[in-house]
């Protein structure tokens, strides 16, 4: 189902940035207040994985693309772009269904996303979690 949200272009700038120079190491989208379009809340080059968890709200809704990193067993670096769909429990019911609803209108535009990771607790969103993710896609 479709709320009629659409991404905002520079949703589509960002990403394109985050991708191509590597500038940027995740980039937060959220509705804006009138929740008729997805627009940029944050981007960061911080590459502390932790503090990137920190701006996941306990009680509100969010997407991310996150360029994650790690090393294989033969020691080789590898990146994939993680998609996240945040939704905590504590978050309003009608916030989750919009944020539910309108997630293919930001998901779809984002050409190069390896992994998409559902959210509604910390637990979900740990590093070694979404680790074990994208090990998985690299066999």
């Amino acid at each position: 189902m479709s709320s009629g949200v659409i991404a905002a272009p520079e949703c589509l700038q960002k990403f394109h940035e985050l991708k191509m120079s590597k500038s940027l190491k995740y980039i937060l989208f959220k509705l804006n207040e009138s929740r008729t379009q997805i627009v940029v809340d944050k981007t960061s080059g911080d590459l502390d994985y932790e503090n990137f968890l920190t701006n996941l709200p306990a009680d509100g809704c969010k997407w991310a693309v996150y360029d994650f990193s790690y090393t294989l067993e033969d020691g080789s670096q590898r990146n994939k772009l993680c998609f996240f769909s945040w939704s905590p429990d504590s978050a309003p019911i009608r916030a989750k269904m919009v944020h539910a609803s309108s997630k293919d209108a930001l998901r779809k535009s984002l050409d190069g996303i390896s992994v998409e990771i559902q959210g509604t607790d910390l637990t979900e969103v740990a590093y070694e979690t979404v680790l074990d993710r994208v090990k998985r896609i690299s066999r």
